[in-house]
């Protein structure tokens, strides 16, 4: 579950410093009706069943000249979180034997990055789940860059990457039935972000 978040650092550091829109530090918005994580667990070793969070609020702070001060903070809401399941959604997230009943958002707070690539970073930050912080890191890539298309943000400076890791369920107090139910969670995110407003 990705997510988040630093990938426009890595790939905006190289790809976008030569954009005069780009070459302030600015703030980047998430856009929550174009980002989601995708989560998967192996189930008894018969399937594997994948589930949803979206809805992400949050914003990226780059520094393109210093991609290392940048900064990336992401909240997206228990309410969002879906398996397509009604039934197992409601286990879940109710009986206390996986979520906590005061567990209502999910938050990443980066850390740090180490740039790998002109569009790839490692992303170290601390993911909040289950009211449990712990750090993670996210294998991140920029897909594109440029101006924004459609109403009511069109022409603004924007950015779409996506994001992978991995999360052991019982670091964060979900480890119930493991290994019948599998420990190990693999993530994948996927965001977009624009600058809705100019750099002071």
């Amino acid at each position: 579950m990705n997510k988040t978040l630093r990938a426009v650092v890595c790939g905006l550091t190289a790809a976008l410093t030569t954009t005069a829109a780009f070459a302030e530090p600015a703030t980047y918005t998430i856009d929550p009706s174009h980002s989601q994580a995708i989560f998967t667990y192996n189930h008894i070793g018969f399937s594997n069943t994948s589930g949803m969070v979206s809805g992400f609020e949050g914003d990226i702070q780059l520094d393109a000249e210093n991609p290392a001060n940048s900064a990336v903070s992401v909240t997206i809401p228990m309410s969002a979180f879906t398996t397509g399941w009604d039934a197992r959604d409601e286990h879940f997230l109710t009986t206390g034997e996986f979520f906590t009943p005061d567990a209502t958002v999910i938050s990443f707070q980066s850390t740090g990055v180490e740039v790998t690539g002109d569009t790839t970073a490692l992303i170290t930050g601390d993911l909040t789940l289950n009211d449990i912080t712990k750090e993670i890191v996210l294998d991140a890539v920029l897909n594109s860059t440029g101006e924004y298309p459609f109403p009511p943000y069109a022409g603004r400076p924007a950015a779409g990457f996506d994001a992978t890791t991995t999360v052991l369920r019982s670091d964060f107090g979900l480890g119930l039935y493991a290994p019948y139910i599998s420990d190990e969670i693999t993530v994948k995110i996927s965001l977009e972000a624009m600058q809705i407003e100019d750099p002071a």
